[in-house]
């Protein structure tokens, strides 16, 4: 073994000496795909600077914080109409690449966005720049950025029945954000930390396949704006507001909130990320069919455009097999039930070799098996079935790196950080691939650099330790 490679602690030894000679196992790529401590590994404490955008250019390490108690507390500061785009800018995209990126069905995304306009124009803050699409992923789940970036599951959208009730989800949204309900709930002195702290920890979420998040739960992210029980009440009544003034009927709101309700009580963990970012009750439920009773009661008449939203979502429900084919097979690889997850996926592929979500999908089934080499031909299928999408690329570059082809993961590394900058696993990757190509010098600037996110986990304790042996950790 090369004398470099030899860490203090016999644990972060062992990892590193099954990255120098090539042969990680199940565990150690699942670290290199999420750079997280551990096979479902919950978020560690990230500290540091906020990212550059170059992964390539050293960063300063982060300066040891005083303890605590010895700090006056810091002095909340709301954050303004400037700082939600700024973190709409770069939360947003990271975010919904891990909900696997926008569907490729133009007409989907092109419906889903006429509608979100026509609700957007019944909302007081016109000014910000919504924008709206359905996402790739199989959970159910819909939220929006503070200023007004909107996403949609593919799992949840094949679940509405009626234009009516995709007017009242999309309602429903835009009311966190014109009450300004997640800057709120986000307060900080800096705008740029806050994007970095919430990075780190979504980065360090997706530790071996990142439908499986905190708590075991699919589809789960610390980027996702939550709510109080008092938020969801006034957004309720804010979608309600844009909802009938649109021309829609109240009771899209009522049919919505019932149908969520009813999948949550058949599979819990689909819905398990959206209850616990937008908290719901039979009580709320009660209210909105309260105010839809009485405040909105001439809505009653108004069409729910039912026909229109068959017609427009026909492509989308064409996959419902295969889209629920899938979500069984993620259910299947929260309880780790491999072989089970591995016949879903390999189903859901039968139906349409060619999507992205379920190729990539499969890969990461296949990494948990130990099937590294098929694995990565998986993740290589889902790269080129989407190649605008970042996911896939990052999940090859790891299996790459797994068959200790650095000059291919060096590749897709480069790759991700075209369509994504900003992923603090990635900085960690190409030092690891950096090394494995001999260029010591760089691979330590972006030791350096992962620092300077987190000092926090085992990928972090790698990074330190190989600066101190590389020599530079001064």
């Amino acid at each position: 073994m090369d004398p470099l490679f030899k860490p203090a602690r016999p644990a972060l030894r062992a990892f590193a000496a099954r990255l120098h000679d090539g042969r990680p196992n199940r565990r150690d790529i699942g670290l290199l795909f999420g750079s997280a401590a551990g096979l479902l590994g919950g978020c560690a404490s990230p500290g540091g600077v906020p990212p550059t955008g170059d992964t390539a250019a050293p960063a300063a390490r982060a300066t040891p914080s005083a303890s605590p108690a010895a700090r006056p507390p810091p002095k909340p500061a709301p954050i303004d109409d400037a700082g939600a785009r700024a973190l709409d800018a770069q939360q947003a995209p990271q975010q919904f690449s891990l909900d696997l990126g926008a569907l490729q069905d133009v007409a989907i995304n092109t419906y889903v966005g006429e509608i979100g306009f026509a609700i957007q124009a019944q909302a007081p803050r016109r000014g910000l720049p919504y924008s709206y699409r359905a996402l790739n992923a199989h959970h159910l789940n819909a939220y929006a950025f503070p200023a007004g970036g909107l996403g949609i599951t593919r799992g949840l959208l094949i679940e509405l029945q009626d234009e009516a009730e995709l007017a009242a989800l999309i309602g429903q949204q835009l009311g966190h954000v014109n009450a300004r309900h997640a800057l709120s709930r986000q307060r900080t002195d800096s705008v740029a930390q806050a994007v970095v702290t919430n990075t780190v920890a979504a980065s360090q979420e997706s530790a071996w396949t990142p439908p499986i998040g905190l708590a075991g739960q699919i589809g789960a992210s610390a980027l996702i704006p939550t709510y109080s029980a008092e938020q969801m009440r006034e957004a309720d009544a804010a979608g309600l507001q844009y909802l009938v003034g649109a021309g829609y009927p109240g009771l899209g709101m009522v049919t919505l909130q019932q149908r969520l309700a009813e999948a949550g009580q058949q599979r819990p963990a689909l819905l398990a990320a959206m209850a616990a970012a937008q908290p719901t009750s039979p009580e709320r439920r009660d209210a909105v069919r309260r105010n839809v009773e009485t405040l909105h009661a001439g809505s009653r008449n108004s069409s729910t455009r039912r026909e229109r939203f068959m017609d427009r979502t026909a492509s989308l429900r064409h996959m419902r097999a295969l889209i629920e084919a899938c979500k069984n097979g993620e259910l299947a690889l929260a309880r780790k039930d491999l072989t089970e997850a591995h016949a879903q996926f390999k189903s859901a592929l039968e139906m349409a070799s060619q999507d992205y979500a379920a190729n990539l999908r499969m890969a990461q089934c296949l990494q948990a098996m130990g099937q590294v080499r098929e694995a990565r031909a998986f993740a290589i299928a889902a790269r080129d079935a989407y190649p605008q999408e970042a996911q896939a690329h990052k999940l090859a570059a790891t299996l790459a790196l797994a068959q200790r082809d650095a000059a291919a993961a060096w590749q897709d590394l480069e790759a991700h950080d075209r369509l994504l900058s900003g992923d603090p696993g990635v900085v960690f990757l190409k030092g690891v691939t950096l090394e494995l190509m001999g260029q010591s010098k760089r691979a330590a600037e972006h030791y350096r650099a992962y620092l300077g996110y987190t000092e926090q986990g085992q990928a972090a304790q790698y990074a330190a330790t190989r600066l101190k042996l590389l020599g530079h950790d001064r």
